[in-house]
């Protein structure tokens, strides 16, 4: 089990936007892509909710280990899409809630009732150059993200309660380096390495913070298979492997995380002459704690610290669906998805909603296709 303290349990959330391009359908469409991630980091703290489990006997139970900074949920249709080359701007709102509070078991936490939620807007600039390198397209992108976020939780059979809160410019997510390739009809992969900059607003100790106070890097993958021969129907799966630096003003670096995230989609033509298209699928995501957090939690006087290795891994699993609008001849996706966590561990289980779109400028701009004559 676990509980609210600075950076554990409900108190840490990072966002990492994941890419709603334009998919690949040569046969059906010839122009658009687009592409989109982003990423950013927030935290809360609700130190008297420890406090009060403490005094109830349960304290050692109800932590959890240091979380990271990736929440998922980004990613789905469309993971491993390149964007064509070009500027592409994408905007993605993402809304986290969450009433049920688990327990290592995945069992919710009896006693506790409230409310944990947060939002997040991220601005992504992605820039894919015309020419190829080692056959592949360099895709490098930066994220600029504001979030905010609130905690409410009240104890049954007490008077006691409380709460957290803050709002403000998040982490910085940054993917200097990011390659993408087509490998014929059948595939698109891309690979790269990237790293949050901890810009947002972060005080050990203070129940306001809105960044995670500590580096981070990812090595991510993305690939999408087209199931069809008009690459209509395709099978999407992402992966984030992310490691972390020691979070300011303690002595604790959070436990190495991995996310697994997938979509099984399908392109619907909404105009005869494909230059309106809608594509549905089912996604999901999992993500697992893989190693230890390092440091010992300092817990507020009189209770003794705690060695993060003590202290239960987390995991998580969701199943959704997702919807995108798509104007190929424009270079515009507009997307919507729906997550329902139906297996938590040492951790909140609730829901993910977001939505947002995607427009690429290209560079250069595609050549008219010249018009049939007329008798």
């Amino acid at each position: 089990m676990f509980i609210l303290v600075d950076n554990i349990g409900w108190g840490t959330f990072g966002v990492h936007g994941g890419t709603i391009p334009t998919p690949r359908i040569d046969k059906m469409a010839s122009e658009g892509q687009a592409g989109r991630e982003a990423k950013v980091s927030f935290r809360i703290k609700f130190s008297n909710a420890l406090i009060i489990f403490a005094i109830l006997g349960a304290a050692s139970p109800v932590l959890a280990q240091q979380k990271g900074q990736w929440v998922p949920g980004q990613f789905g249709l469309n993971a491993g899409v390149i964007p064509e080359p070009g500027f592409t701007y994408a905007n993605l709102a993402l809304s986290y809630s969450a009433s049920q509070l688990n327990n290592s078991n995945g069992n919710g936490l009896p006693g506790i009732s409230g409310n944990y939620s947060f939002w997040v807007d991220e601005n992504i600039i992605y820039y894919v150059p015309k020419h190829k390198i080692l056959g592949g397209y360099f895709m490098p992108y930066i994220s600029l993200n504001y979030a905010t976020g609130e905690l409410v939780a009240s104890f049954t059979g007490t008077n006691l309660s409380g709460a957290g809160g803050g709002s403000g410019f998040a982490d910085t997510y940054v993917q200097p380096l990011n390659m993408g390739w087509h490998f014929g009809k059948r595939v698109d992969f891309v690979a790269g390495y990237s790293f949050t900059a901890p810009t947002g607003r972060f005080t050990q100790g203070a129940s306001n913070n809105v960044g995670s106070g500590y580096w981070g890097n990812n090595i991510t993958s993305g690939t999408t298979l087209y199931i069809t021969k008009n690459q209509g129907t395709t099978a999407n799966l992402s992966t984030n492997w992310e490691i972390h630096g020691q979070k300011s003003g303690t002595n604790v670096s959070p436990g190495q995380a991995f996310t697994m995230e997938w979509g099984i989609g399908q392109v619907l033509p909404l105009k005869k002459d494909m230059s309106m298209l809608a594509q549905v699928g089912v996604v999901g995501y999992d993500q697992w704690q893989v190693s230890h957090s390092s440091g010992t939690l300092v817990l507020p006087s009189p209770l003794p610290p705690i060695p993060e290795r003590a202290i239960p891994f987390y995991s998580v699993h969701a199943i959704g669906v997702q919807g995108n609008f798509i104007l190929p001849a424009k270079n515009i996706v507009a997307f919507f998805k729906y997550y329902n966590e139906y297996r938590a561990l040492s951790r909140p289980e609730g829901r993910t909603i977001d939505f947002g779109f995607s427009w690429t400028l290209r560079i250069p701009k595609p050549v008219p296709q010249p018009q049939a004559a007329t008798s």
